[in-house]
């Protein structure tokens, strides 16, 4: 089931009733419902929202991610629930105890995946892609020969058309678009690592001490081109990508539902993320040797 993302951007009171979720309004009788267990992601945008702890309590059970926007209505928190899976403690075991060279072959296994996806988006931009593919087929245990690296520096040379462009979290547009899609991504990545019952912290590849979603951000790579292609359609069809407008973000949120292939099948983004940690899980019990990862097809 597709579930829904919510995005709050004015003043409003939240708060649960009969297992909804009950949006209020300040200075208006107006109310709106919204059954929880169809939430899979709400956005708290504005400074002036007030959320009851009933309604996280039922968000947590439901398994919602949640997120919150800082003063320049950027995500800055997210929030999980502790318990998404009924084998949490058996998983959290594998996971612990994966050996490093299965990580290695992992992380292999995932730049892989993402080198070829961003190929496949420069393919469908008209643009070369050979030396992508060529470094995706060269690919070493642990990614020792840092092809991630080179494959981002021809990929973004190569994608938008805007002189000099460099991707820098703190440049110049479209970085703020790139930003923004990337945090709901992030996540969308997480919400489903703890559904199927792994610890987001611990990663197989990143391992910032100060990151606390580091697995989220391992297997989400490959899926960031798909990102990259919903933030090239604004860039190329709006003249002014300074601003996060309304307009824009709602284009940026559409991201959990974009149609992907994953095993020859076309699901919403957010089901493949589910089948992709659903499937880094028997990697980690022994039960299989490969991630599942969606193809970029154009």
């Amino acid at each position: 089931m597709i579930k829904r993302t919510l995005f709050f951007e004015q003043p409003s009171y939240l708060s649960t009733k009969h297992q909804q979720l009950v949006v209020s309004y300040p200075d208006t009788d107006e109310q709106k419902t919204i059954p929880i267990e169809d939430i899979g992601l709400v956005v708290l945008e504005h400074q002036q929202i007030t959320i009851t702890n009933g309604l996280l309590h039922r968000l947590a059970e439901n398994n919602v991610a949640l997120i919150h926007c800082d003063g320049q209505h950027l995500p800055i928190g997210l929030m999980l629930p502790m318990v998404g899976h009924t084998e949490q403690s058996e998983r959290y075991k594998f996971q612990i105890n994966a050996s490093l060279p299965l990580k290695k072959n992992l992380w292999q296994q995932t730049v892989i995946a993402k080198i070829t996806n961003q190929a496949m988006h420069l393919a469908e931009r008209g643009q070369d892609h050979d030396a992508l593919l060529t470094l995706a087929e060269t690919v070493q245990s642990g990614d020792n020969k840092n092809n991630e690296a080179q494959a981002a520096a021809i990929y973004w040379k190569s994608l938008f058309p805007i002189e000099s462009f460099t991707r820098d979290p703190d440049g110049e547009t479209p970085n703020n678009l790139l930003n923004y899609g990337y945090a709901i991504l992030r996540g969308i990545a997480a919400r489903a690592l703890v559904g199927s019952g792994l610890l987001p912290t611990l990663g197989i590849f990143h391992k910032n001490k100060y990151n606390a979603y580091c697995l989220a951000d391992d297997i989400m790579e490959p899926y960031r081109p798909f990102v990259d292609m919903v933030v090239w359609d604004i860039v190329t069809s709006e003249e002014d990508t300074e601003t996060l407008t309304p307009r824009i973000k709602k284009q940026l949120l559409c991201i959990p539902t974009l149609d992907v292939t994953i095993g020859n099948v076309q699901r919403p983004l957010q089901i493949a993320l589910s089948r992709t940690t659903s499937s880094l899980v028997e990697c980690f019990a022994g039960t299989a040797r490969k991630i599942n990862f969606p193809l970029y097809e154009h």
